[in-house]
């Protein structure tokens, strides 16, 4: 695996510290007047989700770890799991459903997620970036307020709650941004 300088972790890298996986969330290069430069990394423990904060110095080498990603068709739940086929070799992996935490209800049968991997473990799970979902219950369209930016509270067909345009209907298609957790646009 590849050897990097403590200067050049970025958010999002994997890096192999401690005798774990971690994933750098958060990255801040510090120059203080006095001493050498480091970088303030927020650390996320991909087993189990702990947080750690470290300091790298720029001639510290820690490993950089590639994770694999494979996209996995999603079956069904069972027992508080998600179970997923890959489907080149048909092979099926089962993920705890809190790995995707509060993006959990936006999951859809037969969707197509990217699972990565390191070896064989399954670490890491990300839905599509959009999804279409079906407005089941919000205010009546309102002429003439459309002239101000205003939104109006809207609750999916999955139960989530969003902030819509004032021009969505109820029963309408919209398309939800996974990432923020917020309206995108008209189906």
């Amino acid at each position: 695996m590849p050897k990097i300088n403590g200067n050049e972790i970025r958010p999002g890298n994997v890096l192999e510290h401690n005798d774990g996986l971690w994933s750098a969330v958060k990255v801040d290069h510090v120059k203080p007047g006095k001493g050498g430069a480091f970088a303030q990394v927020e650390l996320r423990n991909l087993r189990n989700g702990s947080k750690l904060n470290e300091r790298f110095r720029s001639a510290d080498k820690v490993e950089r770890v590639r994770l694999e990603q494979k996209d996995q068709q999603f079956l069904y739940e069972t027992d508080g799991m998600l179970v997923f086929m890959d489907s080149e070799t048909y092979e099926q992996i089962e993920l705890p459903a809190d790995l995707l935490g509060e993006r959990r209800p936006f999951l859809q049968d037969g969707m197509t997620i990217t699972v990565e991997f390191y070896e064989s473990e399954a670490l890491n799970a990300t839905l599509p970036q959009k999804v279409n979902c079906r407005v089941v219950e919000t205010e009546p369209v309102v002429k003439g307020q459309t002239a101000a930016n205003s939104f109006k509270p809207a609750i999916l067909d999955n139960g989530v709650k969003v902030m819509v345009p004032p021009f969505v209907g109820q029963d309408e298609e919209i398309i939800v941004n996974t990432e923020t957790m917020e309206y995108a646009e008209r189906a």
